[in-house]
């Protein structure tokens, strides 16, 4: 019932309801003195020492435990008495054994402060939320080899407004360590007290790259692939927008604020441009972000630059096919006759409704145009993995638009670069594109130039930074459940205990 008491001797064990009390002391034997080391075995009083331990049946347990002050043999001893201490038992001055201390650890790992302390009161053990977090607080971390292979990502204290860093072993998973902030120098700082840190991983934060080329020079940076093929796919939507006049042949809706105002301001943009303004002082004119200048400089027109209409899924879809036969048997039938019609079909949606789907033209199309998103997950999909009636429409559709033809080709090179590993063929593939009308890529094209070293090495080496996606996720999970009222210090012990 009490293995953890089996170097004492156990005088009596009292049942008193929700808890156990049971009374022991320390065996007759000899102790070595902690300053001069000899056996000491002259009793000078005794101690009462109250512990509490691990429950029994959802009881509390208590140990009265009575030690002994010994009397050093030495005379010349500094320390003429001592108390003798139960190491497998408990700590110095401690009031929990060593299992109840590290049961409340565990906890305070996973649960925090009070959600341990509630967890621990139905166990039958009465400790308050402060204590299991001093408790969390006092446990050591494993100092534990930095690796060779690091991973390293920042995430939010605050979103948007206080951000700190995160580093983990890319190869085992494991943390290594929090940093308070993700500014260059701070992350510099400990690459130089680590050199041992031969590859990095990272995203496309030019803040890390910096960071990393002063604080390791001699490290190796490797690009995530998801960030790459991510960002591609940004590149990739722009360029669906800017031909969306070629596959989407469902007319515009008329009358938009939006549109309206991207027609002023790409006026305005190309007005100053005109008087030989620079982009730069176009922004500061306009008071306007340099990108938001240089993206309407870019359009030759406004329709360029205005997203086709995305439309929700209504109760008329189901009945498209039909009513776009009927009015192309006849131009003229009557909004209420096909009313009537469908449902008679099962439609359950009002008159207005369809009256709205028919102005906005679309049940003309043949085919209900995939949203710009939507098209953009079917061009940067395996061939083989997407559906038939997907594909067919997807060919249709680049059939109607060279310069998405050339897109989709554009793509499938650098998935073959990404899956096969082949990095050195990444200056190939860019000088392609440098050919091609399409500003999107070159943008993107651009970007990985800036970065080509780390590129070059995320295209070739194993090494990538999705563990580090699955750590941010554990780490929100302790964010919130602190509800954010803990500090930096208590997250961090808990990120590398967890």
């Amino acid at each position: 019932m009490f293995p953890q008491l089996s170097s004492l001797v156990i005088d009596e064990v009292d049942d008193q309801g929700p808890v156990l009390r049971a009374r022991a002391r320390t065996p007759t034997v000899a102790v070595s003195c902690p300053q001069c080391g000899q056996p000491a075995e002259r009793v000078h009083a005794y101690h009462r020492r109250r512990l509490a331990d691990l429950p029994v049946g959802g009881r509390g347990v208590i140990i009265d435990l009575r030690v002994r002050r010994l009397l050093c043999p030495t005379e010349s001893c500094p320390q003429r008495t001592f108390r003798e201490q139960v190491p497998a038992l408990t700590y110095r001055w401690a009031r929990r054994t060593r299992e109840l201390t590290g049961l409340v650890g565990d906890l305070a790992v996973v649960a925090a402060g009070r959600a341990g302390s509630a967890v621990l009161s139905r166990l039958g053990v009465r400790i308050s939320r402060s204590t299991v977090l001093r408790v969390l607080m006092a446990m050591p971390i494993s100092q534990a080899p930095v690796p060779a292979v690091l991973s390293v990502d920042d995430f939010a204290l605050r979103r948007g407004r206080c951000y700190a860093s995160l580093l983990i072993s890319a190869v085992t998973h494991r943390r290594v360590d929090v940093l308070p902030d993700r500014k260059a120098v701070t992350l510099a700082v400990w690459l130089r007290e680590h050199p041992q840190v031969k590859v990095v991983c990272r995203d496309g934060s030019a803040a890390y790259a910096e960071a990393i080329r002063d604080g390791a020079p001699q490290a190796v940076q490797v690009s995530d692939r998801w960030h790459l093929w991510n960002n591609l796919a940004k590149a990739v939507e722009k360029t669906v927008i800017a031909h969306s006049r070629c596959w989407h042949d469902i007319p515009a809706r008329p009358g938009q604020a939006l549109d309206q105002r991207t027609r002023e301001r790409h006026a305005a943009v190309h007005t100053l441009l005109d008087q030989g303004v620079g982009l730069l002082e176009c922004a500061r004119r306009l008071g306007w972000a340099l990108n938001t200048v240089k993206r309407y400089a870019r359009a030759s027109t406004a329709d360029d630059l205005q997203r086709p209409p995305r439309y929700r899924q209504t109760l008329v879809d189901p009945f498209r096919d039909h009513l776009r036969r009927r009015r192309a048997d006849d131009p003229k039938v009557a909004v209420s006759r096909l009313l009537d019609e469908i449902r008679e079909l099962g439609y359950a949606g009002s008159a207005n409704l369809l009256v709205r789907y028919l102005n906005q033209g679309r049940a003309e199309a043949e085919r209900t145009p995939p949203s710009p998103r939507r098209l953009v997950s079917w061009l940067m999909t395996r061939p083989e993995n997407l559906p038939a009636h997907h594909h067919s429409h997807l060919h249709d559709l680049l059939a109607t638009c060279p310069q998405l033809s050339v897109l989709a080709r554009r793509v499938g090179e650098f998935a073959a670069l990404l899956v096969g590993r082949r990095g050195e063929d990444l200056d190939a593939r860019v000088a392609a594109v440098d050919a091609d009308a399409l500003p999107a890529l070159h943008g993107f094209v651009h970007g990985l130039r800036m970065d080509l070293p780390a590129v070059v090495a995320g295209l070739t080496l194993p090494y990538s930074n999705g563990p580090m996606e699955g750590a941010n996720t554990k780490v929100k999970l302790l964010k919130r459940q602190m509800y954010g009222r803990a500090g930096f210090a208590l997250l961090r012990q808990r990120i590398l205990l967890a």
